[in-house]
Parts: structure tokens; C-alpha cells; sequence
């Protein structure tokens, strides 16, 4: 399991003048020393990492920000940039060392503007995706980016991150949404990329290097999103089919009769949903039959009116196709948010049935039912009465293949054997052309793995970019490289 290694030692205390300096910044209130007060900050939601700080800084503006990092630069201070810390690869929680402070950006919550003619929205970086979205709905507009996390996750850690989500399908990823961006770097300068340009070849596209550099280049502070006119119409169903090729097939189906009005499209097996139905409270099967695996599909446009007909037409190709076996259709707002919530509910509910390996893993869409059928056949053969749940976002190619513990089995035992089934995941993967990281990043937990799947060239890109803009190496040292 991708536990921190022992501590063999830690970091001299931080000058309690160095300290006074640094809260000095941002104002004593938002200078927090206390270990108890500090916890929230040094933790992970899965609970695979727990970091040390002498100090966490609030700053409340892009000036505060540069002003501690420029301070940081002067006396060599590492620093760990923080959004929401929803994170799943450790890349926003502190070493154990004590070394690092903590910088979170969740103070900066201002919707600075939102064009509505332009189609964009400039926020700060502590701006929660939830609130994005509102303010994008307050005019007519949508920010489409979504995730189960959108109440607390940040803009400037989704950008850090690239989140993904379930309309990736449609919309695309976190970088694909953003036009430009704020950026303070290691030594405290201020770039000012906040352009609204669709079109704007003036040079080198310096957005994407911060995009998805989880905090290890430069701090987003702020950044222009894409709108698109909000849906007028949603459509949604519960389908039950009979393999991931039959699920594959009703993708192409859809998207060859709507187009991109396909806007969610998601894979579940039904022993995870067995998990959904026993341990999420109110759940309950939308359909009369178990099925061997479901799809959440969802269909949206700005126009008015006719959605349901073309998702009907395609329920109905495919039921005599024989790919489909029976489907549930959303009648109302609530019926669609239940069909969601089954499906978000399928990442907390694994906890409930003990220990879980866990991978964020995509492939080429077309190879996903291959994928999985390869992946199943080794996991078992590898762990004898494992339990695989491979589920995600088909559209995209984005699985997040998991094993739960066999019935009754040890947990530790169980989870001494993360590395082992890592390795086996990651290899299958890459028979595919697929990636390690999909959506959750890199981190602390895939660091060490990146020298085996990335070009030789292309790391050594990376860590001249890295060395170039953080000589210092002080930006979330020992993330990502």
C-alpha cells in the first residue's frame, strides 16, 4: 500500500522569527501554529497520508500570495500549495518532515467577472466548483466541469490537477475549460494570463504548464473559464446491459444519433452496485432485474424540447439489438439527481466492504471492454476471492479500476498487496496505450512510477521546465517529479 515511508528524522524547528515573518504576510488570524487547528491541512480523505507544518498561511489575495512566496524564495522555505485538499494522490498534504508550510488559497473567493456574452467567467483560485457553477447558472450559462467533490473542491486545485469528471465525455478535461490564468511564481512574481481570447497566438501558451503541474511550478491564483449556454433540456436514464461491449456499442449508438448532446455516459458492474444498494441509505435498484452491468447515460442541449424522443429511439435500437435488457427513464429533476446519486455513491460505499486497491487508470474507449476483461482475469488469478470494480467514464475511456477484499479476508493483508496489483493494473495499461494517471494526478503516490512509463525526453522536459521556473526547488517539492 502507497503509505508514506518512516521518518528517520525531522526538520530543524522553523525560527520562530522566520515564523512571525511569514504571518506577518497575511495577518495573525490567518497564520495558524496550532497542531489542533492545523489538522484539516495535513491529512488525505483516504487516509494514506499525514504531513507536518510549522506554519499554514491563509493568504486572502493574489498580493499576499506573492508576497509569501517571495519570502519563501529569499530564505529557502518549501511550501505546499492547498485548495480544497480533496486530492487522491497526496500532492496537497505536507511531508512528514515538518519542513514545508502549508499555502492555502481557500481565503481568495471572489467571482472577480462573468461575461455571459463572451461565454467566460474570471474567478479566484478558492473559488469551490459548486460556486463557479452557480455563477455561471445566476446568468443563463454553465461551467461544465463536474465531480463528487464540487462542494468543496477549488478552481485553482481542479486547474492544479486537471480534474476530469463526468461530462468529460462532452466538455473535456479541466484544461480544456480554462482560457486563462494567474499565476504567482516561485519567486514571488506575479504573471497576470487572465486573457478571455479564444483565438490569441501571440507566442508560447504558458496557461497549460501550470495546468496540471499540481502547485510544483507556480501558484494559480486565479483564471478565466469557459461558459456554454446552460441546458434547456436533460435527459437521463438507468440502463441495464449485458457487458461492457454491449455498453461500448450504446455509446457509439448515441453519439452517432445525438452528438454531443451526450454529456454523461458512465460503466458500473453490479457487484459495486450491490455495495450502492446495501450501504448507501434510501438506494434502491431503478430497475426490476439485476443486470450484469449498468449505464448512467444522460443526454442535454440548449435547445428546447426533443430529447426524449432521441433518447427513446436509442434505448429502443439498442434493445433490439440485444444490448440493452431494460431501462429506467428520469421522469423528473429528483428521479435524474437519484440515478447521479447512485452513481457518485459508488466510491464512498467501497469503504463498507473493507480494504480497497485503488486505480485511476484510462485507456483508447474502444479498448475498454478488452481492458477490463484482461485486468478481471488476472486480478483474480493474482488475489483469489477478490472482488473487482472497475467503474467510470466510459466516454473518455477513464476507469477507476478497483479490487475490495475477499469476503472475510484480512484488510492489512489485503492492502500489503497494493504495489503487487499496482504493478499488474499499470502493466495492462500500458499494453493499451493507456495512462496510470487519469484524472487524479500524480502526486506523492505516482511519482516513483512516472520514470516507467513516461519518454526519457520528456522528463527530462519536465525537470528543466521544473528548474527553470523553481530553482529553488521550493513549489510542493517531492510532487510529480
Amino acid at each position: 500500500m502507497p503509505l508514506p515511508k518512516p521518518v528517520t528524522a525531522l526538520a530543524p524547528p522553523m525560527p520562530a522569527s522566520l515564523v512571525e515573518r511569514f504571518a506577518a504576510l497575511v495577518g495573525a488570524r490567518h497564520a495558524i501554529t496550532d497542531p489542533d487547528d492545523q489538522a484539516p491541512y495535513l491529512r488525505d480523505d483516504r487516509g494514506l497520508y499525514f504531513g507536518r507544518t510549522p506554519l499554514v498561511v491563509r493568504p486572502g489575495s493574489t498580493a499576499e500570495v506573492a508576497a509569501v512566496l517571495a519570502l519563501a524564495h529569499e530564505t529557502g522555505t518549501p511550501v505546499v500549495p492547498q485548495g480544497g485538499a480533496t486530492g487522491l494522490v497526496g500532492g496537497h498534504v505536507p511531508h512528514e518532515t515538518g519542513a514545508e508550510i502549508v499555502l492555502s488559497l481557500t481565503r481568495m473567493k471572489t467571482v472577480r467577472a462573468v461575461d455571459p456574452a463572451g461565454n467566460t467567467m474570471t474567478v479566484d483560485a478558492g473559488v469551490t466548483l459548486q460556486e463557479a457553477q452557480d455563477a455561471a447558472a445566476a446568468v443563463n450559462r454553465l461551467f461544465p466541469l463536474n465531480i463528487g467533490s464540487k462542494g468543496s473542491c477549488t478552481i485553482g486545485g481542479n486547474l492544479s490537477t486537471n480534474a476530469g469528471g463526468t461530462q468529460a465525455v462532452a466538455y473535456g478535461m479541466a484544461r480544456d475549460l480554462v482560457l486563462g490564468v494567474e499565476v504567482v511564481l516561485a519567486d514571488g512574481r506575479i504573471w497576470n494570463g487572465l486573457r478571455t481570447l479564444k483565438k490569441d497566438n501571440t507566442g508560447y501558451d504558458l496557461k497549460h504548464l501550470f495546468v496540471g503541474a499540481e502547485g510544483t511550478l507556480g501558484i494559480i491564483t486565479g483564471a478565466v473559464l469557459k461558459l456554454v449556454p446552460a441546458p434547456r433540456s436533460i435527459e437521463a436514464a438507468w440502463v441495464g446491459v449485458t457487458s461492457p461491449e454491449a455498453a461500448l456499442e450504446l455509446l457509439q449508438r448515441a453519439q452517432e444519433r445525438a452528438g454531443p448532446s451526450v454529456t454523461g455516459f458512465e460503466l458500473m458492474p453490479r457487484n459495486l452496485f450491490g455495495f450502492v444498494l446495501k450501504h448507501l441509505a434510501g438506494a434502491r435498484d431503478p430497475l426490476a432485474a439485476p443486470a450484469p452491468w449498468y449505464v448512467l447515460m444522460e443526454l442535454s442541449t440548449a435547445s428546447a424540447g426533443g430529447l426524449r424522443e432521441t433518447l427513446e429511439e436509442i434505448l429502443a435500437a439498442g434493445f433490439e439489438a440485444g444490448i440493452v435488457e431494460d431501462a429506467a427513464l428520469a421522469d423528473t429533476i429528483d428521479q435524474r439527481n437519484a440515478f447521479w446519486r447512485l452513481r457518485e455513491g459508488m466510491s464512498e460505499v467501497q469503504k463498507f466492504e473493507g480494504g480497497s486497491i485503488k486505480h485511476d487508470v484510462s485507456v483508447p474507449v474502444a479498448s475498454v471492454p478488452a481492458f477490463i476483461a484482461e485486468a478481471n482475469a488476472a486480478c483474480e488469478a493474482l488475489i483469489e476471492g477478490c472482488r473487482v470494480v472497475p467503474f467510470g467514464h466510459l466516454g473518455d475511456g477513464n476507469i477507476h479500476y478497483n479490487l475490495s477484499q475477499p469476503v472475510g479476508a484480512d484488510k492489512e493483508a489485503f492492502l500489503a498487496r497494493w504495489d503487487e496489483a499496482q504493478a499488474l493494473v499499470h502493466g495492462i495499461v500500458g499494453r493499451y496505450g493507456g495512462s496510470i494517471s487519469a484524472e487524479h494526478g500524480i502526486g506523492r503516490m505516482k511519482r516513483d512510477l512516472l520514470p516507467g512509463v513516461k519518454d526519457p525526453v520528456e522528463l527530462d522536459l519536465m525537470r528543466s521546465l521544473k528548474g527553470l521556473l523553481d530553482p529553488k526547488g521550493i513549489l510542493n517539492p517531492g510532487k510529480v517529479l
